[in-house]
């Protein structure tokens, strides 16, 4: 395979690091890349109602939902390669073509958001450093430290959104891009030169084949293995309301509830706080509970997280439909322990990329679903709109 052969000479001038590939670096990894998208909280949403002033909930769920079915479609390949070629130069790619269009944002927006989903074919980051965590802990080890790269994925956003929205009102929104920009090439320098290889020499498998790239042969591999066809279908129905609630809640929250940027800020560094010290917990509620009932547990708070959300209708109902939300954080993380327990080492890459290529899915028809509903339902307007009568309506 040329190309595979090709990726793979590139790999090898990627040997660098500091010390032993450690769980450590990939929280690094996780941290910086989101904390630079989550500077960005409220200057994006600032920008998607100025650039669409009349379909602003249609066109968010458009731009979420291509990038997320660009992520289902190349997750596999991304995947099965990093088996292949190793772990690091596949984070470089992703971290680097996902913040990729950051400087866009004030420069051009239309850009900005075409960039975006664009940027999904890159989008699978968590895929990646899944397999990197694999690698380098065992059995008993891993659904604590899958907690973690969650509850470090949720501490990037403890703080940032505050942190963006305040520079943005202190300075203004170039600031905002600028700090994240260098926050994302920062990321991008650590992987080049401080993340080691994971993946030693010996269990790497021979090169692919391009079926292994066709997402639709990765799901119809799915339905070999009982187990892991259960799970996708447990992180399709999960995650596919999620990932529609997800893309449009902090725009819903600022427009249609009428909040101001500082109090999402606020209400998303607080839910991202409580779901950092519920996922501390995962390894603990998996030790107790076992995976499967661990899951049953974080989708039992989703549910109720969704039915608050749908039928609130005042802040205080807001707010605690954000810690149930915090709560059901445990779900992705304990379903990926799972995936990983129950498969070999030399496939941690292809598994992890088959559950993240169904949570690409999901990224795909969630937003896009949420953003049709909200336009036909008329729930679509602009900051200049009045709030409450678009509440009644």
């Amino acid at each position: 395979n040329v190309f595979t052969n090709v990726v793979h000479k590139k790999s090898v001038v990627l040997t660098s690091g500091f010390g032993m590939p450690s769980l450590y670096h990939a929280l690094v990894v996780i941290f910086l890349e989101f904390f630079a998208w989550g500077l960005l909280t409220m200057p994006v949403i600032s920008v998607l109602n100025t650039t669409f002033p009349d379909h602003t909930f249609l066109m968010n769920g458009l731009v979420m939902g291509i990038k997320g079915s660009l992520s289902f479609l190349s997750a596999p390949l991304v995947g099965a390669l990093s088996d292949v070629c190793g772990r690091k130069l596949f984070l470089l790619i992703t971290v680097f073509f996902t913040c990729l269009p950051i400087p866009l944002m004030t420069i051009n927006s239309f850009w900005f958001f075409a960039m975006i989903s664009i940027s999904g074919v890159f989008a699978v980051t968590f895929s990646v450093v899944f397999a990197y965590v694999a690698d380098v802990t065992n059995e008993k080890e891993r659904s604590l430290a899958y907690g973690l790269v969650s509850a470090t994925f949720a501490a990037s956003m403890v703080i940032s959104p505050a942190l963006g929205a305040y520079l943005m009102e202190r300075w203004s929104m170039s600031v905002v891009v600028a700090l994240a920009t260098a926050i994302a090439i920062l990321d991008v320098f650590f992987i080049l030169v401080a993340v080691p290889e994971s993946l030693p020499e010996k269990v790497r498998v021979s090169p692919i084949s391009w079926e292994q790239a066709d997402p639709f042969s990765s799901l119809r591999n799915v339905g070999k293995d009982p187990t892991i066809l259960l799970l996708c279908i447990a992180v399709f129905l999960s995650y596919l309301p999620e990932a529609g609630q997800y893309s449009c809640i902090f725009v819903y929250l600022k427009l249609v509830m009428g909040w101001s940027a500082p109090m999402v800020a606020v209400f998303v560094g607080l839910v991202g706080l409580l779901a950092v010290l519920t996922q501390v917990c995962l390894g603990a509620l998996i030790k107790n509970l076992g995976c499967k009932h661990t899951i049953m547990l974080g989708l039992l708070f989703e549910m109720l997280q969704l039915l608050w959300y749908g039928f609130g209708t005042t802040t205080w109902m807001m707010w605690a439909a954000g810690i149930l939300a915090s709560m059901s954080s445990i779900t992705y993380p304990a379903i990926s322990a799972f995936v990983s327990i129950h498969s070999t080492a030399d496939r941690q890459g292809v598994v992890q990329g088959m559950v993240t290529g169904m949570r690409g899915l999901c990224n795909g028809l969630g937003p896009a679903m949420f953003g049709l509903i909200f336009y036909i339902f008329h729930v679509d307007l602009n900051e200049e709109n009045d709030v409450k009568s678009t509440s009644a309506t």
